[in-house]
């Protein structure tokens, strides 16, 4: 019999119907159906808002020893279940072992990092005498939970894009809600499972089942305070307007760009931009889409890029040596297939051909594309690279910023003069000097300008979006 998953609630599952709405999940290694998935309608959206309101309430006034020790206990939890949360990464996505257990890994550190944060929590006292009318006053300023948050998550890093979310909530004095994509509920109500062996308090952690709609009604729900969204540009844009004025902070697409000059190591671009345009499908909001090469070293760097992705090993993600396993579903894997058609049939070259297998997709290394070509404008979210000549630093800036998009960048030099021109123009949330794109770290404040969304994540930076701050001025009585 199908298993099937349902919404988590004041620390328990709900209970369910045969009659419930749902729909089934399908495995991208072997087209089976994993599990049936209630879709939660707006009176148990309702409910679980209300228990998250309800807890925030009640432990608004913890302290933050009392919030570092259920954050100590969270990550002790996820760090004992990092196995089998790995499992549950590969069997719904297809992402290969190595990146699954590095993402299931990561949980805890983040987590811990959160905690660290929270520990230095800074307040500012404010020099009110510096105004006339001041004299005698004392002024500071404070941070201060907003109340529920709600949190609508991806597919393609179920268990760090979760718990980029949750850790600096829970940090600030928050609740969270949060209605995970389809493919990464499994993992969402695992860790309320654990959240709850833990300790957390019932209601601080709800996950709400199902698909648009209930994520509509999350967002529009008068007790959600912050909406926090890891999506697409047309999720944000209905989400926003369902929301209404709320706080809400989204990052959204990309597809990013990577400059390689004539001065940068060749083989040391093309092997890290390599990776971060095929390695876990390229499913990946940063993962290297364009590759802007400066003309007089392009064919080189063509062919050693084309060498590089040669290496990555295709196949199945159970394996530790897979590179490159499923994407998320056959027909996402037929979409991305579709834009190196269009490009090939709009003239440009294939360097490198694909091959389609169910929702097995091998890397695509499209050269030369014309401007008409889909790839260069939209967000592939797949294992497709193309690759484009540039005259000089200002023609290839000038490609770079000719996208909707601007979430992160990358550029390969070995001029300082030109690292720090590229880090003033390059019109994007975030640029990496001799990284590709898709490299990340937790501490920096990531997210993106235009159409790729609004508000910052990383650990700090996240705890400032999911706090606000609370002026207390005081007249002495002297």
């Amino acid at each position: 019999m199908t298993p099937t998953l349902t919404s988590w609630i004041d620390g328990k599952p709900v209970d369910t119907h045969p009659s419930d709405a749902g729909f089934e999940l399908v495995s991208p290694l072997t087209g089976n159906v994993l599990y049936r998935i209630v879709e939660t309608d707006k009176a148990t959206v309702d409910r679980a808002v209300k228990s998250a309101h309800a807890a925030w309430k009640l432990h608004r006034r913890s302290t933050i020893a009392q919030r570092v020790a259920w954050m100590e206990a969270l990550a002790s939890a996820f760090e004992k279940d990092a196995a089998r949360i790995t499992e549950m990464i590969i069997g719904t996505i297809g992402k290969p072992r190595r990146a699954a257990n590095f993402e299931a890994s990561r949980v805890g550190a983040f987590i811990r990092n959160c905690i660290a944060e929270l520990l230095a929590g800074r307040g500012e006292v404010l020099p009110l005498d510096s105004a006339p009318a001041g004299a005698g006053h004392l002024g500071f300023a404070r941070r201060v939970p907003y109340g529920v948050v709600a949190a609508i998550t991806p597919f393609n890093a179920p268990a760090n894009l979760l718990v980029q979310k949750l850790a600096p909530a829970l940090a600030t004095g928050n609740a969270m809600v949060v209605k995970p994509h389809p493919t990464g509920i499994e993992v969402a109500l695992a860790f309320a499972a654990l959240a709850k062996l833990a300790g957390l308090p019932d209601g601080l952690f709800n996950v709400i089942t199902g698909d648009r709609t209930a994520a509509l009604e999350l967002a529009a729900h008068p007790l959600t305070a912050v909406i926090t969204l890891t999506g697409g540009v047309a999720a944000a844009r209905a989400l926003s307007q369902a929301a209404g004025p709320k706080k809400f902070c989204a990052e959204l697409g990309s597809n990013a760009a990577n400059l390689v000059l004539a001065d940068a190591n060749l083989e040391d671009a093309a092997t890290k931009i390599a990776a971060a345009g095929f390695e876990a499908s390229g499913q990946q909001c940063i993962s290297a889409q364009r590759v802007i090469v400066e003309q007089t070293v392009f064919d080189a760097f063509v062919e050693k890029f084309v060498t590089a992705a040669k290496k990555l090993k295709v196949g199945d993600p159970t394996d530790p040596a897979t590179d490159v396993g499923t994407m998320v579903s056959v027909a996402a894997a037929q979409r991305v297939m579709a834009l190196v058609t269009d490009a090939e049939q709009k003239g440009a070259r294939i360097a490198l051909k694909p091959t389609l297998d169910g929702a097995y997709l091998s890397p695509a290394i499209i050269v030369a594309a014309p401007e008409a070509a889909r790839v260069l404008r939209e967000e592939a979210f797949g294992p497709v690279v193309v690759v484009q000549s540039a005259r000089d630093l200002d023609d290839a800036l000038a490609q770079a910023n000719d996208s909707e998009f601007g979430l992160q960048g990358a550029c390969f030099t070995a001029s300082l003069d030109t690292a720090l021109k590229v880090a003033d123009e390059f019109d994007c949330g975030s640029i990496w000097i001799n990284e590709a794109s898709r490299f990340r770290l937790d501490m920096y404040p990531f997210g993106g300008v235009k159409d790729s969304g609004f508000g910052r994540e990383g650990i700090r930076y996240a705890m400032e979006e999911y706090s606000q701050l609370k002026f207390v001025g005081i007249r002495s009585s002297r």
